[in-house]
């Protein structure tokens, strides 16, 4: 199993930017962050690549957030700008070997992270 911790998570105001990091003991054919807010379901927010470094994002980041990987250092990362209220959440990065399933679903993904806290105010 790939071993995966983030860091980065924090408090923000609105408008705001973070990045949050994942260091990563192997990099697999698809890397992802995920965030859960309390009693919501976990969601996908950005994927990658690694045969083609081709990304995904759900439409509600889409422009502000951008994922990319440093292959040399096997960090993933997820910059975060014009942060709002509603992205504070629990954020993981997560994992997989394999080539099917949508990106976007967590069942996809079998190696997880332990998540950091992002918080956004207004």
């Amino acid at each position: 199993q790939v071993q995966l911790v983030e860091s980065g998570g924090g408090s923000v105001q609105a408008g705001g930017s973070l990045r949050l990091s994942c260091a990563a003991s192997v990099f697999t054919y698809r890397m992802g962050w995920f965030r859960q807010a309390p009693g919501k379901r976990r969601e996908g927010v950005a994927c990658i690549t690694s045969d083609n470094g081709r990304t995904y994002y759900a439409d509600s980041v889409k422009g502000r957030f951008t994922i990319s990987q440093d292959n040399a250092k096997n960090t993933l990362y997820l910059q975060m700008n014009s942060l709002k209220p509603e992205d504070t959440a629990m954020y993981y990065c997560a994992s997989t070997m394999a080539y099917g399933g949508f990106w976007y679903l967590p069942t996809t993904y079998d190696s997880w992270g332990q998540g950091t806290q992002v918080t956004v105010s207004s």
